[in-house]
């Protein structure tokens, strides 16, 4: 049993870690724009975002500054393994907050 407790404490350290990391690249991205609206949402709701939510936030993470504020704004379209809940979420965050 005490092993159990041991992962789970030490699963729950991993997350918060992760979940930190998340924030911190978030509102540090180099584009003020996106540092604002991106770590905004991320500063709200890293909370309670889920692990998919998390993996998909990620995989956005992942492109460029440019690319992902130009969707946001709707100079280009949002390609279609980008335009997922999260991203309607994070795009309605900047409706609400603009």
């Amino acid at each position: 049993m005490a092993d159990r407790t041991v992962t789970s404490e030490s699963e729950r350290d991993d997350d918060n870690a992760r979940r930190k990391r998340i924030l911190y690249r978030c509102q540090h991205r180099g584009m003020k724009e996106m540092d604002i609206l991106l770590g905004g949402y991320v500063g709200e709701n890293i909370a309670t975002m889920s692990e998919a939510e998390l993996a998909t936030l990620e995989v956005l993470m992942d492109v460029s500054d440019q690319e992902l504020f130009a969707w946001m704004i709707g100079r280009k379209p949002v390609p279609a393994e980008h335009d997922t809940e999260l991203y309607r979420a994070i795009a309605a965050y900047r409706s609400q907050s603009s």
